[in-house]
């Protein structure tokens, strides 16, 4: 193996740019030619190929987004697209690829080493809905994000005494609302992986105007429902008026955290190690504090769940 590639593809998460700059510099490290490919699937369809250097990554470790820009492309689903992409690479002379991003990413890497390209993937998405990790490059900084939002927004509805309803982002999973709303100290969190009684929520709420408790934080995951619906369906039955906030894509952009740049810089640089030891159809991951890796097969076919004792600490801790 003489030449690696690497995209990010899918959602852009903070620390995208971290990776990107360990694969680059962990290649060059070790005397590869490394390229990058931009938007992803659909660049590399239609050849945005270009190599990269030391300097190419200097002064992006701090940078939210990504680089290589990123796209999603349906295209890429079929076998004339992935048999194009295949072509690109050997037309660059490309030997083994890295992609960075979450599980439809994945399920393309996959796709593409069934057609006998060397790939290894590093998970970079907010939503930390992907199995066999602990983390996602991007979750924490997104949690950071909401709960910043949520300090500010409760300092409001204190002022106005009033419900506020916070709905965030997650996708299907509900990692997000679960450990920004224990952090932020929402007095109730809605996810879709627990249901959820909309009778104990309003008791909730008013036990706590009965005891002086001049206003709540409700947490929505954007995978249970629209938060507008909810706060609808809470002003309706209890009389308040409640406002509601939508974070979305707010919490995919700014600078990643301290530990979403380290644990990209060791993600990225671990995919490079298993490209040179000769793997291939494997996810990067993180156990612990210790680094693994998992069949991508294997990866797809699980399921990730939320914890929930996290998830039930906040509701205890919110009575």
């Amino acid at each position: 193996m003489k030449h690696i590639g690497v995209l990010t593809s899918g959602g852009d998460a903070p620390g995208m740019n971290a990776a990107i700059r360990a694969v680059v510099r962990k290649s060059v490290y070790h005397g590869l030619r490394v390229s990058g490919i931009r938007h992803g699937y659909a660049g590399l369809m239609a050849g945005e190929i270009e190599e990269m250097d030391l300097g190419s990554v200097a002064d992006i470790i701090q940078r939210g987004g990504t680089k290589l820009y990123t796209a999603r492309s349906p295209e890429f689903l079929t076998d004339q697209g992935q048999e194009l992409g295949v072509a690109m690479l050997q037309k660059h002379d490309i030997d083994a690829l890295v992609v960075i991003g979450g599980d439809g990413s994945f399920r393309g890497a996959r796709a593409l080493s069934h057609r006998g390209v060397r790939t290894i993937g590093v998970p970079g998405t907010i939503d930390n809905d992907l199995p066999c990790t602990d983390y996602t490059i991007g979750f924490d900084t997104a949690i950071n994000t909401a709960i910043d939002a949520i300090d500010k927004i409760r300092d409001t509805a204190t002022s106005h005494e009033r419900t506020f309803v916070i709905e965030v982002m997650g996708r299907n999973a509900g990692d997000i609302a679960v450990i920004s709303g224990l952090a932020g100290g929402a007095e109730s969190i809605l996810i879709p992986e627990a249901p959820y009684d909309m009778d104990q929520i309003i008791d909730k709420l008013e036990r706590g105007v009965e005891r002086g408790k001049r206003h709540s934080i409700i947490l929505v995951a954007e995978g249970v429902g629209k938060g507008m619906k909810i706060g609808e369906l809470i002003g309706q039955r209890t009389g308040w008026e409640v406002r509601v906030t939508v974070l979305g894509h707010l919490q995919r952009g700014g600078s990643p955290t301290a530990f979403d740049r380290a644990l990209a810089s060791r993600m990225g640089a671990m995919a490079v190690d298993l490209l040179i030891q000769g793997e291939t159809s494997m996810m990067v991951g993180i156990k612990g504090k210790k680094m693994i890796a998992t069949d991508i097969d294997a990866a797809l076919d699980s399921m990730r769940e939320v914890d929930l004792s996290i998830y039930e600490l906040a509701g205890i801790l919110s009575i």
